[in-house]
């Protein structure tokens, strides 16, 4: 046992864990997370807070991960390199131990100009692959980048992002090889609507070894409407949805579409678990929350293990 983190009792446990991403307001009110973290209490081992995803100004990930610790949650504190140097990652870190955070999600971030500050200046001092290191040296040796000692080390649960449907295709499975070599504890991986390309990948890293070395979680966005199924399709980078999604999307009423997505997401899930290397899942559902325990009672995954 590296930390006292819940959702590394869990995986270690062998239990197939359930994650869930609850995005901060545009705004300072906690109430919206509180109402966010209701629905989702007792059906997920841990809550990710997004880091102003989009390049969107919102709700620090932090203070977000600190209202939903006070309800009870395990969260999971995301942190990109976009927006600080390594002083204030390292820092951050320190400051988000302190708080009762156990787990850490490093990512490099989306690029501001996707955003709604896109005169913003971009740090990138560190990358998501450097970021798991340091989280790790600080964990495991004590040190700072740089090697200075510290004298109380965050012992994070540390956690990395990956997308098995970027471009170039080939190198998906070498770029999670790399993160792992880094010290990732656990990945959660991009959603997933080509089940065959995603079945690739995981035969990939099992043949690699990875999946003995890291615990995967496999990501899961519900669809609204035939119309974010072809944005996501023609508007989103590193995202895969096949012709076939999009066609059973279209081909139900637009009363029906919400429900026929919430169907794909489940038979998604229904898939991954039969994937020998997939240790979880992780359920995205993007301002969406009130149905993560539908989806999640229709697998049978509503029942957390207590650990």
């Amino acid at each position: 046992m590296k930390t006292d983190s819940r959702l590394e009792r869990v995986l270690q446990a062998g239990h197939f864990a359930v994650t869930a991403e609850c995005g901060p307001p545009k705004g300072s009110d906690a109430g919206v997370v509180e109402r966010k973290g209701k629905l989702l209490f007792g059906y997920v081992d841990a809550v990710n807070v997004t880091d102003n995803q989009a390049a969107t100004v919102r709700m620090a990930s932090l203070a977000a991960c600190v209202i939903l610790k006070n309800m009870g949650h395990e969260p999971i504190l995301q942190m990109t390199t976009r927006d600080r140097n390594r002083i204030a990652l390292q820092s951050d870190l320190f400051g988000a131990y302190a708080l009762g955070i156990r787990n850490v999600l490093c990512l490099t971030g989306d690029h501001q100009v996707f955003g709604n500050q896109k005169e913003a200046l971009g740090v990138f001092d560190l990358d998501s692959i450097q970021l798991v290191r340091t989280v790790r040296d600080m964990r495991e040796d004590g040190t700072l980048i740089g090697g200075a000692d510290i004298e109380s080390p965050p012992k994070m649960f540390v956690g990395a992002a990956a997308n098995p449907f970027a471009d170039p295709a080939a190198w998906r499975v070498v770029r999670l090889a790399k993160k792992v070599q880094a010290g990732a504890d656990f990945i959660q991986t991009q959603c997933i609507y080509n089940m065959q390309r995603f079945s690739n990948f995981i035969a990939q890293a099992r043949d690699m070894g990875l999946t003995e070395r890291v615990s995967i979680l496999a990501g899961v966005t519900p669809l609204k409407s035939a119309g974010m199924a072809k944005h996501m399709a023609t508007k989103v980078a590193g995202m895969d949805v096949p012709e076939a999604i999009i066609n059973r999307m279209a081909g139900v009423p637009k009363k029906k579409q919400a429900d026929e997505g919430i169907k794909i997401a489940v038979e998604t899930i229904q898939h991954v678990r039969e994937i020998k290397g997939i240790a979880g899942v992780h359920v995205m559902a993007i301002e969406w929350e009130e149905h993560v325990p539908e989806i999640l009672s229709a697998v049978g995954l509503d029942k957390r293990p207590k650990v």
